[in-house]
Order: C-alpha cells, then sequence, then structure tokens
C-alpha cells in the first residue's frame, strides 16, 4: 500500500513570503528553511523513506491572510505559480491547495478557481483570521459557494491568535501563543462558528479539512453540542453538521488516544493521514499508523482512500 499513501498537510514557503513573516514563531532554522523551500529530490527523498506517495502541499501560515488586499492578491498568485510549477515538474508525486487572497474576497474565488480548473489544484488552504476577522462573516462566503461549486474541499490550518488574543491569554508564557495551545483554540473557533454562522446551510456540499485530529473538537463533542442545542436553533445538531461536513486529518497529532476519539466520533470515513511535514517526521507520522489498534480497512481509508475520495485524485 505504501505507494498509494496520501499525506494531505504538507508545506512549503515561497521566498517572498518567507521574507515578509512577522509574528512570534521560531523560523530560523536552516534545516527548516531548506525542507520548506525545497520542492523537488530531497522531499522527495523523505517522502520515499516513510514509503509516501503523494503529498498535497500548500503553502506554510500565515499565507497572504493579512496584508492590504492588493498585496494579497500579488502574492498569493506568486505562491500558487511557484506550486503550480511544482505540481507540473512531479504530477505523480504532489498536488497543490491554492493559497487564497482572502482579504479581496472576490479576487479569493476567482483565484481558487483558476487554480482548481487551469493547474489541477484539488482545493484551497485558509491560515486563521484575515486581517482580525473570522471567514464566516458574509463577505466571505462567496469562496465557499465556489469551493461547492467546483466540488473541492477548504482546509482550515491556524495561524498566530490576533495580537489582543495573545495579550489577554498568552503573554505570560509564549510557548502557549501558537502549536500548544493557542492554534487549536483558534482553529476550533473557526469550525465552530462557520456551523453557527449557517454557512454550511447555505452551502450544504462544501467540505471542511481540520488538521490536527479535528482540533480538540471531537473530544469536546458532547458537550458542545448539548449546550448549542439549549441556546441555539439550527436546522441540525451541531454534531451533525460536524459530521456530514467536516474531515480531520492527523498532522503533528500522533496520539493514539486522540485517534481513538475522533474516529468514534466522525467515522473512519472521514479520517485522513497527514504529517505536517517538514515540522513532524514522514517517519514517525507513518509509525503511528502502522501502529494504530485498527482494521486493515481503517487504515487504508486513513491512508489512502479517503484522501483520494475527498481530494478527487
Amino acid at each position: 500500500m505504501s505507494s498509494d499513501i496520501v499525506a494531505v498537510e504538507e508545506h512549503f514557503w515561497t521566498p517572498r513570503l518567507r521574507d515578509l513573516r512577522r509574528g512570534h514563531d521560531v523560523m530560523s532554522s536552516a534545516a527548516l528553511d531548506a525542507a520548506l523551500t525545497d520542492l523537488g529530490a530531497g522531499r522527495i527523498a523523505a517522502m520515499d523513506a516513510a514509503g509516501i506517495g503523494v503529498q498535497i502541499l500548500s503553502e506554510v501560515e500565515p499565507g497572504a491572510q493579512n496584508f492590504e488586499a492588493v498585496d494579497s492578491v500579488r502574492l498569493a498568485r506568486l505562491s500558487n505559480d511557484l506550486l503550480a510549477a511544482a505540481v507540473e515538474r512531479h504530477p505523480d508525486r504532489f498536488c497543490g491547495l491554492a493559497m487564497l487572497p482572502t482579504p479581496d474576497p472576490k479576487e479569493a474565488a476567482r483565484e481558487l478557481e483558476r487554480r482548481v480548473s487551469a493547474n489541477g489544484f484539488r482545493g484551497a488552504m485558509i491560515h486563521g483570521l484575515t486581517r482580525g476577522e473570522f471567514i464566516d462573516a458574509r463577505k466571505y462566503w462567496g469562496i465557499f459557494e465556489r469551493a461547492e461549486g467546483l466540488g473541492v474541499p477548504i482546509y482550515i490550518h491556524p495561524a498566530t491568535p490576533a495580537a489582543p488574543v495573545i495579550d489577554a491569554y498568552y503573554k505570560d508564557y509564549p510557548v502557549l501563543i501558537r502549536g500548544a495551545l493557542g492554534f487549536t483554540v483558534e482553529a476550533a473557533t473557526i469550525a465552530m462558528r462557520l456551523v453557527l454562522s449557517g454557512a454550511l446551510d447555505a452551502f450544504p456540499k462544501l467540505q471542511i479539512v481540520l488538521g490536527h485530529l479535528g482540533e480538540g473538537l471531537p473530544f469536546m463533542m458532547e458537550r458542545c453540542d448539548a449546550i448549542i442545542a439549549r441556546h441555539v436553533t439550527m436546522k441540525r445538531r451541531f454534531r451533525e453538521y460536524f459530521r456530514g461536513h467536516f474531515h480531520l486529518s492527523t498532522s503533528g497529532k500522533f496520539s493514539h488516544p486522540a485517534l481513538a476519539c475522533a474516529l468514534a466520533e466522525i467515522g473512519p470515513e472521514r479520517v485522513l493521514f497527514a504529517v505536517d511535514y517538514p515540522f513532524w517526521s514522514n517517519t514517525e507520522a507513518r509509525a503511528f499508523i502502522d501502529s494504530a489498534a485498527i482494521s486493515d480497512l481503517d487504515r487504508d481509508r486513513i491512508m489512502s482512500a479517503n484522501a483520494r475520495a475527498l481530494f478527487a485524485l
């Protein structure tokens, strides 16, 4: 099965976006820089070492979400051009998720359609908030409408929280700002707001991917579902929206108890293999799934079949 394995959240960066990075992240490692820049032989060798056949590539956070609109459009196009060239060079090993210039929502929808139609991209990734705004705001719904029409998913990835959030919650313990906690809180909030906003009623075929085994939501599902039902009238229960619209990847979350919780809550048909390369190890991710106490059928679903169905590979 190894040649069939699909890893769905694997990152690169565009030199111009790398140079413009700001925030609390530490990206000073020469090895990490080299791995994010490499869209060729070195990356493929690392894939081969873990038996990974295909990477679905996406620009590393924070992408182009926080620039002025005109700059976001330009930078997103640069990123997508670079990615398209890599996919064209290695079409049997790489697929792409578009970077969207969400500060210009209409252009973001056009860029999504352009990249799916012209370059064969398999969807898009949106990183965190857009200049402080959540993407459930109505002005962004055209992006979801276009994704639904094209039959491609939107991958929601966290980014460094806004400065007021950092100041209120994390400034005394900076290690919590990003992957340890801040990322999870932000991405889970984005997902829950999408449900509460009515966007998934407006676009009933839209599919969303969350990394890190669902950003904690499977563990919290029973409580969230019960409390939301007490206070908010929706067409479906929160849990039903989650099970009908969301897919969860294993990116950077190699925990057997967490995997068991995700599988119990959302089912094996909606869990996807991912590494979060190069921030995490391909071989570690592969060993995690290989050692999971799941059936061979579910292992094949997670490592290959689910991604191939969702991303039309």
